[in-house]
Formats: structure tokens, C-alpha cells, sequence
């Protein structure tokens, strides 16, 4: 693998501001510091991602990844992040064959933080082959409590998503944006660089789990499959396109979670119930 080189700019994630509240009383409070970065792939302007700018550059490498503009992190020679003038810089090896064409469609969607993407959401979809294996229930609580104690954003300025990627019920990265769609594009980026991403010894159970505060729309769905990953728990509910792809990729989709409560909307089979609360024991 050639990796690419990358920036490693860095801007604040909140702001502190004055605001009012409901006693008259001013208090000083923190919230997201959004901002808008434009891509540009080979001098050529591509779109406006607006983000938290945690990890721009592998959000940038994600999102490339995810629209199927590039098929591998060999393509990409460097990714340059200038917060001078809120944009990013994207060289790669030999072009983009046919960009202007792959990119005429777009599609709107439900993302927040990112208002349309290019078209094509199903297109190799059949390809997709996930790993087998299952997700345990007493993994799901694992990864339901390690967020819930997390320190973030959210907690300090509410008002962005979260998105996570778990080997085995250990944390392997934690984003958080404006949007879901770029918290899960940051964590495609992050993935695509590792050198040593191989499943690891873990019996049945699935290696690679994805958490997600968002709902589990066909879009979600969809860039999970396309990580590797076989499993989805979701703060939310699903959506009714994301069921059928979720099904039809085999992915084993589960929302609602919270505490000891969860739905399994697809491929229950692959769940394991190896820890019923204990008014549900008969």
C-alpha cells in the first residue's frame, strides 16, 4: 500500500458564546464551531463539506472513498488541509477517469452536514461480501456503555452527530461532526490508511462493529457495508431503504439502543442473544 501524504490541520472544535436562558440569566456556554471546507481534487472544485474539522484530511480521503471516486488509498499522492482559506488541496497518482461524468448525477439525501452526494447509491452494491461471523448481545451493551461514558462534544456543546468503530467491544476511533455522513466518511478515511486492518482471533464474533447516533439510512448502510463491516448499532431507528439494503447485503442492523433495550431490524440471525435482561428470563 502507497500511503498518501497528509496535513494535519487542526482547528478548535467549539466556541464559547454568551446566550440567555429562560430565568434572563446570561451564561457563557460552548457550542460547535461549524465551518465550510472545499475539496478540490486535482484543481478541480468538487464540493463543500460542512464540518467540525476534527480530522479533515481523512474525512476528505473518506469521502472520495464512499462516493466511489477513487477505489483505493494507492490513488491519492497527498491531501493538503489550508484553514487559511477553508480548503483542501487533493493530488492523485494518475486522475480520476471520467470525473466530470461520475460526478454530473447527485442525489439528494437525508445527511445532515452534507446536502446532496453523486448518484449511483446502488450501483456494485451485489459485490459487497461481508465478513462472517455474529454480534453478541453482551457486545451491544460492551458498545452501548463505552459511548455513554465517552467524553465529546456533544456533552459540552450538544448539537452534532457521533460515530464510532469498535474491534471486537475495544474503541478503535471515535468522530464526531455536524453530520453523520462525515463522521462515518472520517472513519472510512482513518480505516483506509491502516496497514495492518486484518480480522482478528475472536471466534464467531464479528471483528469490525459500527455505532452510529444517527439514523441508519440506506446511505449509512450503504458506506458500512463498503468498510467491511457487518454489524450497525444505531442510537435511532432505521429508515425503510435502509432496511431493504441492509437485508439485501446481509448486515445485521440494530437500533433503539440504549441501556439494556435494542431492535434488530435485519438479519437477526446473526445476533446472539447471550444476554437477556433479567425480566425477560422466563
Amino acid at each position: 500500500m502507497r500511503l498518501p501524504q497528509l496535513t494535519e490541520a487542526r482547528v478548535p472544535l467549539t466556541e464559547s458564546i454568551d446566550a440567555v436562558d429562560e430565568f434572563g440569566q446570561r451564561r457563557s456556554i460552548h457550542i460547535p464551531a461549524e465551518r465550510d471546507l472545499t475539496v478540490y481534487v486535482d484543481k478541480r472544485e468538487l464540493v463543500t463539506l460542512m464540518t467540525l474539522g476534527a480530522r479533515p484530511e481523512w474525512l476528505t480521503l473518506g469521502y472520495l472513498l464512499n462516493q466511489r471516486l477513487i477505489a483505493s488509498v494507492d490513488e491519492i499522492e497527498s491531501i493538503t488541509v489550508d484553514w487559511d482559506v477553508n480548503a483542501v488541496s487533493v493530488k492523485t497518482r494518475e486522475g480520476i477517469d471520467r470525473i466530470e461524468e461520475r460526478t454530473a448525477k447527485r442525489v439528494v439525501t437525508t445527511g445532515c452536514g452534507q446536502g446532496s452526494v453523486f448518484g449511483g447509491l446502488m450501483d456494485d452494491l451485489d459485490r459487497i461480501t461481508l465478513p462472517q461471523g455474529v454480534l453478541r448481545q453482551s457486545q451491544v451493551y460492551a458498545i452501548v456503555d463505552a459511548i455513554r461514558v465517552k467524553e465529546s462534544t456533544y456533552k459540552s456543546a450538544g448539537s452534532v452527530h457521533a460515530c464510532a468503530l469498535f474491534r471486537g467491544t475495544e474503541l478503535a476511533l471515535f468522530v464526531e461532526d455536524v453530520g453523520r455522513h462525515n463522521a462515518v466518511d472520517t472513519i472510512a478515511g482513518w480505516l483506509a490508511l491502516q496497514t495492518d486492518d486484518v480480522p482478528r482471533a475472536t471466534g464467531d464474533t464479528l471483528d469490525k462493529v459500527f455505532y452510529t447516533t444517527g439514523r441508519l439510512t440506506s446511505e449509512m448502510v450503504i458506506k458500512s457495508a463498503q468498510m467491511g463491516v457487518a454489524a450497525v448499532i444505531s442510537r435511532s431507528g432505521i429508515t425503510q431503504m435502509g432496511l431493504q439494503v441492509a437485508r439485501r447485503v446481509g448486515l445485521c442492523a440494530v437500533g433503539r439502543a440504549t441501556n439494556k433495550h435494542f431492535l434488530c431490524y435485519a438479519n437477526p440471525q446473526r445476533l446472539v442473544l447471550d444476554a437477556v435482561p433479567p425480566e425477560r428470563v422466563a
